[in-house]
């Protein structure tokens, strides 16, 4: 294990790569910004939308100073925007609880709106230099690979598997904070779902997968549908709110939208999603509080 430990966590020193959210110096809210945003988005996706948010607002007391709706426009086509939603509560409470600094401890960051176990660890970990133990995606895949032998890890996370991730973990304070980025970047970039890098990997004469003749994964993975679901209709919809500076008659949203003119309306035109879905896409929005009915018509929530 100790070996196995210095492979990969010098890997990781020569082959990382530069995120400005990994930079010395970089604030516990940069890395907390960055974690909410990477939650099932790519890094090339949110690089551009991290960078305008931290210019915006580097501090969580200058979010929170915002309306959420704000917030929810500058995360533009991230998807999922109710992480925005979320982050900006806990910029709130950070700001109302924790005097504007992220708190330390996983403890405290559990405590925080929108931050689960991961979210915790690796904050606590990435921005604080805590040893705490990291799992994702990534994490599990390596570790299945490596220690398991199973080309995929289980669709679901499983309790054994933080176990695992527990007992490989580092013993040293400094290699265990390094372990938890390293192998997460191993995944990312060489131990990959679909086309692993093997022959590029620094644990490759360690691995049970490759020793057991890499076997098939145990199941076929589903990847999430996008074209034609509720969710595309539900984004469209967010990206006419977002874009619009004046409320929207719930009826436009309903009507046959090849009248509509205001170019605002264009990527939901585009979809020509059925009367019932938009309906239902509408209502979704409406019962998250992603949107809000007023007097003047459906808008983002203040």
């Amino acid at each position: 294990m100790h070996e196995i430990h210095e492979l990969i966590n010098h890997w990781y020193h020569a082959n990382a790569r530069t995120l400005p959210w990994r930079e010395p110096g970089a604030s516990g809210w940069a890395v907390m910004v960055s974690e909410f945003m990477l939650q099932q988005t790519p890094v090339v996706r949110v690089l551009p939308v991290w960078e305008q948010w931290m210019q915006r607002w580097p501090r969580p007391q200058d979010l929170a100073a915002e309306p959420v709706s704000e917030a929810i426009r500058a995360w533009g086509r991230l998807g999922y925007p109710r992480r925005a939603m979320r982050l900006h509560a806990a910029a709130v409470e950070i700001t109302t609880e924790h005097n504007g600094m992220v708190p330390r401890t996983e403890e405290q960051l559990r405590a925080l709106p929108g931050v689960g176990d991961y979210t915790a660890a690796a904050i606590a970990c990435f921005a604080f230099d805590k040893p705490t133990v990291v799992v994702d995606t990534n994490i599990r895949r390596v570790q299945a690979r490596l220690f398991g032998g199973a080309a995929l890890p289980e669709p679901s996370p499983r309790a054994s598997e933080f176990a695992r991730a527990r007992q490989v973990q580092p013993e040293d304070h400094e290699a265990a904070v390094t372990w938890n980025i390293s192998v997460m970047e191993l995944g990312a970039l060489v131990c990959t779902a679909r086309s692993p890098k093997c022959s590029q990997c620094p644990v490759f004469a360690h691995c049970a997968w490759v020793a057991a003749g890499q076997p098939a994964p145990h199941y076929t993975p589903k990847g999430q549908a996008w074209h034609g679901t509720d969710r595309q209709v539900r984004g469209a919809i967010m990206a006419v709110l977002r874009a619009g500076e004046q409320a929207v008659d719930p009826a436009v949203f309903l009507a046959d939208l090849a009248m509509q003119q205001d170019p605002v309306f264009t990527p939901l035109q585009k979809l020509d999603a059925p009367l019932q879905q938009r309906q239902r896409a509408l209502s979704g929005l409406l019962a998250d509080g992603l949107a809000a009915s007023g007097d003047e018509g459906i808008v983002l929530p203040s």
